[in-house]
């Protein structure tokens, strides 16, 4: 029998909950999308995206998911032949780097494994005997392994070699989740999407770029027009922006769940929530790990997004967890997706991202754990109570 009839939780790393105010936002007749308040709200929109990604820099709105923004990025400041030093500490880690290798750049991948961040020192290694590396690649956050990269030790480890090469990040999974300071950490261009921390349904995603690498991407011709990001920083004319008819609706999502996040809340308020919620989560994580059947993925602290948690299993198929979760009891959690030595039947994933409260949270952690006992895998007693002693203090 299913308990579910009532409204369904998604606790996946993506899309994450939208809010109702974002949703009743973008239910309206169009706009005209020539002149008058929807120019004037896609100003206020690119403003605050500065405000969350603590940047000076450019922000472009394309109509793309996070796939679109990776190639959209490497348009506008490489060229075919380029060489490209990609760091994976997960599955999308080698994904932006096989982007770039199927676009011509010559690509050397650096693989840190899937349960902690990289080692800086390695980096700053190769690009010592390598001159010629244009740009550096990496995930702030990896949604397959939750793994959180330092980007601040990043950065100054490639100032300490001298070298020129621009810090190119992927903050899909962290921005609006995580402290992410591009400007204060060195980094030239960033990568995001919409339907993570910034509550919108998934359809646009964003590249921000600062002065470096503005001057790069004039000095190269570009091999794509919808891509180019110079005519949308400067456009001639508002449609410029969007390389033709913009995303109505969207923009109206994104300025209400951007109101939300920057006017009201506060985006450091929305960090200090985020961290919470998730030491919430990894308390009652290591209670349930006790059993031994279970475990988070990262072990160390330090290297854990606090957007996402991936637990896994050596001896017990998740997958049984996740139509549990679903068909009785109506949460939806985040797949297993293979990285590592792991397949997607020895992982769950629990998505803490954007419009959430304790109430939701511990929902859906009590939900986790009836579902576990149901299925008869071993797990420690008072993961609830752990998780709730966090939320309290």
């Amino acid at each position: 029998m299913s308990l579910s009839h009532g409204r369904d939780l998604f606790m996946t790393p993506g899309p994450s909950v939208v809010p109702d105010r974002v949703l009743n936002a973008m239910h309206r007749a169009a706009p005209n999308i020539y002149e008058g308040d929807l120019v004037d709200m896609t100003d206020g929109i690119l403003g605050n995206l500065r405000k969350v990604a603590h940047t000076a820099g450019d922000p472009t709105i394309y109509i793309s998911n996070g796939h679109g923004v990776w190639e959209a990025a490497l348009n506008n400041v490489l060229q075919p032949g380029d060489k490209v030093l990609c760091l994976a500490a997960g599955v999308f880690g080698h994904g932006w780097a096989a982007v770039a290798r199927q676009m011509g750049m010559t690509v050397k991948l650096m693989d840190f494994g899937v349960s902690g961040g990289l080692d800086v020192d390695l980096v700053a290694d190769a690009l010592r005997v390598d001159p010629t590396i244009n740009a550096v690649l990496v995930t702030h956050t990896d949604t397959s392994s939750s793994v959180r990269n330092d980007i601040a030790a990043l950065r100054k480890a490639i100032d300490s070699t001298g070298h020129h090469a621009l810090l190119m990040v992927d903050c899909i999974a962290s921005l609006a989740s995580e402290p992410f300071e591009m400007d204060a950490w060195g980094v030239d261009v960033m990568v995001a999407g919409c339907q993570k921390g910034i509550m919108t349904p998934p359809g646009v995603a964003f590249t921000f770029h600062n002065a470096k690498a503005a001057e790069v991407s004039r000095s190269i011709p570009k091999t794509s027009p919808y891509w180019d990001w110079e005519p949308r920083v400067n456009p001639e004319r508002f449609y410029y922006r969007f390389n033709g008819t913009p995303p109505t609706h969207h923009l109206f999502g994104l300025s209400e769940a951007l109101t939300m996040l920057v006017d009201e809340e506060g985006i450091e308020n929305v960090w200090a929530r985020h961290a919470k919620q998730a030491q919430a989560v990894w308390a009652a994580v290591a209670i349930w790990a006790q059993a031994g059947a279970i475990r988070a993925n990262v072990p160390d602290h330090a290297h854990r997004s606090t957007a996402v948690t991936t637990v896994i299993s050596d001896g017990h198929n998740m997958e049984p967890l996740h139509q549990w979760c679903q068909d009785t009891a109506g949460l939806t959690l985040g797949v297993g997706i293979s990285f590592g030595p792991y397949t997607s039947d020895q992982a769950f994933r629990i998505g803490h991202m954007g419009h959430m409260n304790p109430a939701m949270l511990l929902g859906a952690l009590t939900t986790i754990e009836t579902g576990l006992r149901a299925l008869q895998i071993p797990i420690g007693e008072g993961g609830i109570a752990a998780a709730g002693a966090v939320l309290s203090s």
